[in-house]
């Protein structure tokens, strides 16, 4: 790794020789209509070379980059011409550029060996992307992606503490140095406790979260975790600003042999009773739960789930915990106001993962009683990660061929648009929206979020885009 200032690399310090190592130029996807970028006559395709002779490495240090009030870029375009371009623009103004890929000099790859990774529990075959086993600290701030903190360079450490990359958010999954050691497959893993004191002492923050393997972590190892983490929780600055309890996801791709159990009802039930006593605990000293599970424990227990205000402010709600409630206070919210009868009889389909199929029966009912509509709801499982229980973002196209067969869809079918990749028409085993729509006897709806899944049962109107 080249040896950088805190913010991007200088064009003069650039070495042909090492090119490989150095951030590729950042190719503009789109220009914001308006925009100083598109006054500067910006396009698609154009590479930003440098920001007042600096390369920026990733969005993080293009950002930093613009804040200065006056700006040379240097260009070049899709037909090979260079541009130097100077301008003055206020602090605040931004270019309005958006580029193919936030991280101009690659992805941070993760170096550890955990048998639970998600990651090692795919089929061979597929896209590339769907094996990258990204622990990338930039992603981590930038999108809230998880890292584990065990590939850091004293660099990387720097430029964190330098350009106040915060909150990161953290994989712990234990405290106790040897056990963590132990599940990462990595000795480094095993100084997580000095890292948290480095973000408090620098008034750093992340959210950390633990990923249950029972008998591994569970019972004593998981209340020593969340008690450690919550010793940093507590002052006007806490490095530790949030925990997560999600359990662990086990495919039927998985290595033989690994030693993992999956969760099931019975251990969900008692991880649900230790993880609510503790944060009775942490009500008490901290002034917050702190510590949530993510919501597929009560629905692999059976049980309902927690009322909207112990969410508090949702601060993991991107990770399970709490989005299923906020979907359905979406959905109350969005249907709260139905007419009684539609204009034109509606008889469509909606498909959803089967772990979420029981709490959207009562927004199915709500719809269904208004007259000429007639909604069926569908919550598959996946035969294809081998799983009876699975949230709707990992059903896959052969998951909806095998599960919606020879079932009455109606007259349209409504697809989440968590199952595609995003900004592609892709499923997750590679199979493409087109496909499925060739073997499904109704028109497919992709519909986003709550309002539009209300307003698409109501209406026949043309499709979301």
């Amino acid at each position: 790794m080249w040896n950088e200032p805190s913010t991007g690399v200088a064009i003069a310090a650039l070495d042909p020789k090492t090119s490989a190592r150095q951030p590729q130029p950042a190719v503009v996807a789109t220009v914001e209509p308006g925009s100083i970028g598109e006054e500067l006559g910006f396009e698609p395709g154009d590479q930003l070379l440098s920001i007042n002779g600096v390369r920026p490495r990733d969005l993080i240090d293009y950002r930093y980059l613009c804040v200065e009030e006056e700006l040379s870029l240097q260009v070049l375009d899709t037909a090979g011409e260079l541009h130097c371009v100077d301008l003055e623009k206020d602090a605040d103004d931004g270019l309005g550029l958006a580029f193919t890929e936030a991280l101009f000099d690659g992805l941070r790859q993760c170096n550890n060996n955990c048998p639970f990774c998600f990651i090692d529990q795919q089929p061979p075959g597929h896209r590339d992307s769907l094996y990258l086993k990204d622990d990338d600290f930039r992603l981590s701030f930038l999108y809230g992606s998880y890292l584990t903190l065990t590939n850091l360079t004293d660099v990387d450490w720097q430029r964190i503490e330098d350009q106040r990359l915060s909150p990161l958010f953290v994989s712990v999954h234990a405290t106790e140095p040897e056990l963590r050691s132990r599940l990462l497959v990595n000795q480094r893993a095993g100084l997580l406790m000095d890292q948290l004191a480095w973000f408090d002492q620098r008034d750093l923050q992340i959210h950390a979260q633990v990923v249950v393997c029972p008998g591994l972590n569970d019972g004593a190892a998981l209340e020593r975790t969340l008690s450690d983490l919550a010793r940093f929780a507590i002052g006007e600055w806490p490095a530790v600003l949030s925990a997560a309890v999600v359990p662990v996801g086990l495919t039927r791709f998985r290595p033989e042999q690994d030693g993992l159990i999956p969760v099931d009802s019975r251990c969900a039930r008692t991880v649900i009773a230790q993880v609510e006593q503790i944060q009775s605990e942490f009500q008490s000293q901290l002034g917050s739960r702190f510590a949530w599970l993510s919501d597929e424990w009560y629905l692999m227990a059976g049980l309902p789930l927690p009322p909207r205000a112990d969410y508090e402010d949702f601060p993991q709600q991107e990770n399970g915990v709490g989005s299923i409630r906020a979907f359905l206070e979406s959905l109350d919210e969005a249907s709260t106001e139905l007419p009684k009868a539609v204009d034109r009889p509606r008889h469509c389909s909606w498909v959803v993962g089967s772990i979420v199929e029981s709490a959207l029966q009562s927004v199915t009912q709500r719809l269904n009683a208004v007259e000429g509509v007639s909604l069926q709801l569908f919550g598959l499982p996946s035969p294809y990660w081998g799983q009876d229980q699975v949230v709707t973002g990992l059903l896959t196209g052969q998951d909806l061929l095998d599960g919606l067969n020879g079932q009455d869809l109606g007259d349209e079918l409504l697809l989440p648009s968590v199952m595609l990749r995003q900004g592609q028409p892709v499923f997750l085993d590679d199979m493409t929206l087109e496909t499925v729509q060739s073997q499904i006897p109704v028109p497919i709806r992709v519909v986003h979020g709550a309002a539009d899944i209300v307003a698409s049962v109501l209406s026949a109107n043309e499709k979301t885009p």
